[in-house]
């Protein structure tokens, strides 16, 4: 029996709500689901991966620091190599998110994947710099919105429709 094709949800997150969609979206993907720290991913690991969801907290405006690492130390190698493949996005904001989803849109295209849901953002209304700071609980019915986006592209994967 063949194995189920490899969906790494790449992640990083700093007060828990980036860690708690990450969980769930591998939660509802199955065994075909691989979380891995944003820290931990590597050219040869994404080459391993079949698809992506990447998964981080928009800070000022973009996406966290340590997932733009990780694109900057992946970029260059996997030009050329993941062309096609499918990915979304899961953004946990505290207003608006869209500038971490376009971040990472931009840098995907010179990969050339394929966005294959709409972004799923999180507005988890912290302002202040306590709010901001203070550890974060998703709300229940987008833990349940990102376990169906782990499990469609786990489906799309096994189905070879993505």
């Amino acid at each position: 029996m063949d194995a189920a094709p490899s969906l790494l949800i790449l992640w990083h997150s700093r007060t828990g709500a980036a860690a708690a969609m990450a969980r769930a979206a591998a939660e509802g993907a199955g065994p075909a689901a691989r979380l891995v720290r944003a820290e931990a991913a590597d050219p040869p690991l994404l080459l391993e991966g079949q698809g992506y969801i990447f998964c981080c907290p928009e800070n000022l405006g973009t996406t966290s620091g340590v997932m733009k690492e990780m694109f900057d130390r992946c970029y260059y190698p996997l030009l050329g190599r993941i062309a096609g493949r499918p990915y979304a996005t899961l953004i946990a904001a505290g207003s608006d998110g869209t500038g971490a989803e376009r971040q990472i849109d931009r840098i995907v295209t010179g990969w050339r994947l394929r966005r294959v849901a709409p972004g799923l953002i999180a507005n988890l209304a912290a302002q202040t710099p306590e709010e901001i700071a203070a550890p974060k609980q998703v709300p229940q019915r987008v833990l349940a919105e990102c376990r169906d986006l782990g499990a469609a592209l786990a489906e799309g994967l096994r189905l070879g429709i993505f």
